[in-house]
């Protein structure tokens, strides 16, 4: 009586498939870095000076919106404020907003007429991965 070996050929792409997917463990599960939009309220003049501030902070997308306030001329004066204000728009990590407040604080704000108004907004949720590692500047 003989007995035939049975072989099984495992095709390349079913070698591949086990190799690239790894077991999830609890070594290697991580959240993902959060984004927030950080905005910047200013004056126009300092615009250029804020946006570089935040490219030392690895913020890849800002955007500028230019504004005019509507108080009365009365109450600018009284107060020290101008009319024409940019608001700056910037998707910043999470980890990275209190390093960024901070420095906001100590260098510019302090500076003269460096009065502006900085908070951020949490960002829920983003679709494509690809647009996510951009935004939170991950290297891939």
């Amino acid at each position: 009586m003989e007995t035939k070996k049975k072989t099984v050929s495992k095709t390349s792409k079913d070698l591949i498939n086990k190799k690239d997917k790894p077991k999830a463990t609890k070594a290697n599960l991580e959240a993902p870095i959060k984004l927030k939009i950080l905005v910047t309220i200013i004056d126009r003049k300092k615009v250029d000076f804020y946006l570089s501030a935040l490219e030392g902070f690895d913020v890849n997308l800002q955007s500028v919106v230019y504004a005019k306030g509507t108080a009365p001329k009365e109450v600018l004066n009284q107060f020290g404020l101008t009319n024409d204000k940019a608001v700056i728009f910037s998707a910043v990590r999470e980890d990275r907003i209190k390093e960024i407040l901070i420095a906001y604080e100590d260098k510019y704000f302090k500076t003269k007429n460096g009065k502006g108004v900085a908070y951020t907004i949490p960002i829920k949720s983003l679709i494509g991965v690809l647009i996510y590692q951009f935004l939170a500047n991950i290297e891939v």
